[in-house]
């Protein structure tokens, strides 16, 4: 039986309106057939704060601060909180909600993505386990973050692997509920949380965790990667989804 393709795209560091661009765009090719199962992983220059597609910008983000810090922000296309994205690798998986490898039940399917990620860390001499719905925990300390949406018949899953954290630095960005009680959150953020570099040191790059993500994703699916490009079609969807979208005030600033 032949071992399944599929793509991997490494497309560096971009703004988080490219980025979310691009990860639409793969989606919409995907669902039309043009290209196979994809997993890109990427990361954010400048840095920037992506909010759940639910959630009200300016209700969560101190754009005056973002602005002074020269931090970018963007709506997701999925659901969840507010996410602060500096010291990680990020990454984005699509695929046809029916390929058999991927269950119809939305946290069943969280699951075993989220295994990828684990298998993932594991090469990278980390355990971890998964905590439902969608997070990911090192020594009960959350070191990624999940979020799905399913559209067109397709599966976009996109998440972090925190390489450091900043949670001062997070917390002067996001806006809190209730000032009073400010420092205790962020006492309890930092309580909760961990990074690679907490777990292993300095001793890896951006590249060393790509690739162990990359031989996560094949132990768990059983399939091989082909390093692929973007199609012409595929920039062209995202130069249009970064106009109309997730560069447009209209978009980030909604609800």
């Amino acid at each position: 039986m032949m071992t399944e393709e599929w793509r991997l795209l490494q497309t560096g560091f971009l703004s988080a309106a490219e980025n979310m661009a691009i990860d639409r765009a793969v989606l919409v090719a995907h669902s039309k057939g043009y290209v196979p199962p994809t997993v890109r992983l990427y990361g954010w220059n400048p840095a920037a704060i992506s909010i759940g597609y639910f959630q009200q910008l300016t209700e969560e983000v101190d754009l005056t601060a973002c602005d002074e810090e020269h931090i970018d922000y963007v709506r997701r296309i999925t659901g969840g909180g507010a996410v602060f994205h500096e010291d990680e690798v990020t990454y984005s998986f699509v695929i046809n909600e029916k390929h058999p490898q991927i269950s119809k039940n939305i946290l069943e399917s969280y699951k075993t993505i989220c295994l990828a990620i684990m298998n993932g860390l594991d090469f990278l001499g980390v355990k971890s386990t998964y905590a439902p719905i969608n997070d990911i925990l090192v020594n009960n300390k959350k070191i990624s973050g999940n979020a799905q949406t399913r559209k067109q018949k397709t599966v976009l899953q996109h998440g972090t692997i925190l390489t450091d954290v900043d949670v001062d630095k997070m917390f002067r960005l996001l806006k809190v509920p209730n000032e009073k009680i400010k420092g205790k959150m962020i006492a309890n953020v930092k309580e909760r949380v961990t990074s690679l570099t907490h777990e292993l040191g300095s001793d890896f790059s951006f590249e060393d965790v790509s690739n162990a993500l990359k031989k996560g994703f094949e132990e768990t699916f059983d399939v091989t990667f082909t390093d692929g490009m973007l199609t012409d079609e595929e920039k062209k969807l995202a130069t249009s989804f970064q106009k109309t979208t997730f560069g447009s005030k209209k978009w980030n600033h909604q609800r």
